[in-house]
């Protein structure tokens, strides 16, 4: 698996304001989607493109376009939701699938309650998108939901991520033979004993929407 973290001082900028407890939803939903865009233009560095004959003003030339089947852009529900905007903005032509995954807090342990997905992914290539890879339980559920689909080639986009989320996605996905990429705005120190990322930024679902009572 390949890790890309860019180094760019406007994702740590954005990421400083996203960790701040006193940002409201309000400005981190737009924070958020403002990195996620950011981070898909790193993210999108391999996306498959093919020669396009046009008409300039002025002459004939040959540019390029995005390979047909089109990329698949996948939100993990909620959080995720978050992200969507910012990656599509950047890659508008591109298809839209979702994934309904939560995590149990006392196992940790991830379950998927809806998809939103072609039976088929054969030959696409799909970009994931969940703010937080903590113990990188879902995200490894949800690259394997998608190579059993068929799907050949996956880039992981988080916000942040932990070492030892990172660790566990290669471990569990040491044998898969796809090229898989994570791309993330910053790895942080560790996780705590319940689960969340240090320093982190809190439960991202909630900073994103509100907890409903």
């Amino acid at each position: 698996m390949r890790v890309i973290c860019p180094d760019h001082p406007l994702i740590a900028h954005k990421l400083t304001y996203l960790r701040d407890v006193r940002t409201d939803s309000p400005t981190f939903r737009r924070l958020a989607e403002e990195l996620m865009t950011l981070l898909a233009y790193e993210a999108t560095r391999d996306v498959r493109v093919e020669p396009f004959d046009i008409e300039t003003p002025v002459a004939p030339t040959t540019g390029i376009k995005l390979s047909n089947p089109k990329p698949l852009v996948v939100p993990i529900l909620r959080a995720g939701l978050g992200m969507l905007e910012g990656m599509v903005r950047l890659l508008p032509s591109a298809e839209v699938g979702f994934l309904g995954m939560a995590r149990d807090e006392e196992t940790l342990m991830p379950t998927t309650y809806a998809n939103r997905l072609p039976d088929d992914l054969s030959g696409r290539q799909v970009y994931v998108l969940d703010p937080m890879l903590a113990t990188g339980g879902s995200m490894a559920d949800a690259i394997r939901f998608l190579l059993d689909r068929g799907a050949d080639d996956i880039t992981a986009v988080t916000l942040l991520a932990a070492p030892e989320g990172i660790e566990n996605l290669r471990t569990v996905l040491d044998d898969v033979a796809p090229s898989i990429t994570l791309v993330t705005g910053a790895v942080d120190e560790r996780l705590n004993d319940v689960g969340y990322i240090v320093p982190g930024l809190g439960d991202a679902g909630d900073r994103l929407y509100g907890v409903a009572h």
